[in-house]
Formats: structure tokens, C-alpha cells, sequence
């Protein structure tokens, strides 16, 4: 039988360059901003011309959607989303901030872009639109799912307790950014999330 197209290894090595120019992505618009940020200055840092960078990620846009699907990914990993158990998939947003305080770059890409994103034509607007309604719908069904099993204090609004829970989250992330060593944004989302709960966290 003959095999036709690249070899698998080429196949790796792509893969492998794309995510070198997505994690250069993350460092530049982390620090630059989108707007400011450049093609160039991400193509230098991986050793790259701009030609060769947009042989991979045909223009800016297509490599901010990138930078946004590889932090998705990396969340994904920590929050448990498929696990029907509600307090579970809590306990993986309090994870998942526990986790962001390693990752600093990450945490400074989320906060500039979704500043940034409240203009209309960022292009990264209906991205963070539609985010924040994911996230907020994934919280509030989580938050359900333990008032029906009696996990959840009396009065607590499943709805409202999530859209505080991810306001919370974001408010800690600027000030953890401002000064590192004054907060622990884990243990205040965790104090928060107990203040609803009837169950240990």
C-alpha cells in the first residue's frame, strides 16, 4: 500500500511550533496588550520571520484565537466539568484558582484582554460575551445541583451565587496581579464558596 503526505514526524513538529508561537502569543498579549502587541515581536521570541509565523497562524485574529483555546484547554483540565457532581465541580473553580497563581502570564492575558474585549470590535468581544455566559451557566448548574441535595444553605440563589462566585474570581486575579504577596486567591474563594455550603469544601 502507498502512503501518501508528510511523514507523522513532520506532523509533531508543526504541532510542537504552533504551540512555541501560541505560549510567545500568551507572553507578548500578556504584557502588550492585543492591540499593542505585534506579530513580530511573537515571531522573534520563537527565532521565526513574520513569514514564517504566518505560515501557521494566517493573522493576528487567528493567533489571539489560538492563545484563547490553549488557556481554555488548560482550565478545562482542572475544573471537572464532567463530573455530575456539583460540589466537585466547584471544588475544580477553587483548583483552578489555586492553579492560575502559578501561571502569572495566564492570569495577566485573561485580565488585559477581557478589558480590552468590552469594546466592540476587539475581536475577541463575543469570545468573552459568550464566556462569561458558559461560565456563569456552569456555575449556577453546579450551585442547583447541590441545593437539591441539600448541600447549599438556606436562601442562597444558585443564579446569583454563581455570577459572585466568577465576579469574585476575576476581582482577585487584578488584585493578586497588583501585589502577589498580599492575597491568597485561593483561600478567599474558598472561604466564599463555604459561606454557602452546608458540606465541607
Amino acid at each position: 500500500m502507498t502512503v501518501t503526505g508528510k511523514p507523522r514526524g513532520t506532523y509533531a513538529k508543526t504541532a510542537a511550533r504552533r504551540r512555541e508561537i501560541l505560549e510567545a502569543g500568551i507572553e507578548v498579549f500578556s504584557s502588550n496588550g492585543f492591540r499593542s502587541g505585534s506579530i513580530r515581536e511573537i515571531a522573534e521570541r520563537v527565532g521565526m520571520s513574520q513569514a514564517g509565523l504566518l505560515h501557521h497562524f494566517s493573522n493576528k485574529n487567528e493567533l489571539l484565537a489560538g492563545v484563547l483555546e490553549l488557556r481554555d484547554d488548560q482550565s478545562r483540565t482542572l475544573t471537572n466539568m464532567d463530573n455530575p457532581d456539583g460540589l466537585e465541580q466547584i471544588r475544580g473553580l477553587v483548583s483552578l484558582v489555586e492553579y492560575n497563581a502559578s501561571v502569572p502570564g495566564l492570569v495577566e492575558l485573561h485580565c488585559i484582554l477581557s478589558a480590552e474585549a468590552t469594546s466592540a470590535d476587539h475581536p475577541a468581544h463575543k469570545y468573552f460575551i459568550n464566556r462569561y455566559k458558559w461560565v456563569v451557566g456552569f456555575t449556577t448548574a453546579a450551585f442547583e445541583n447541590m441545593r437539591h441535595e441539600g448541600r447549599l444553605e438556606v436562601g442562597v440563589d444558585p443564579a446569583s451565587a454563581a455570577r459572585s462566585l466568577v465576579a469574585l474570581m476575576d476581582g482577585l486575579q487584578v488584585q493578586w496581579l497588583l501585589d502577589k504577596d498580599s492575597i491568597d486567591m485561593a483561600d478567599e474563594t474558598r472561604r466564599y464558596v463555604q459561606s454557602l455550603l452546608t458540606v465541607p469544601l
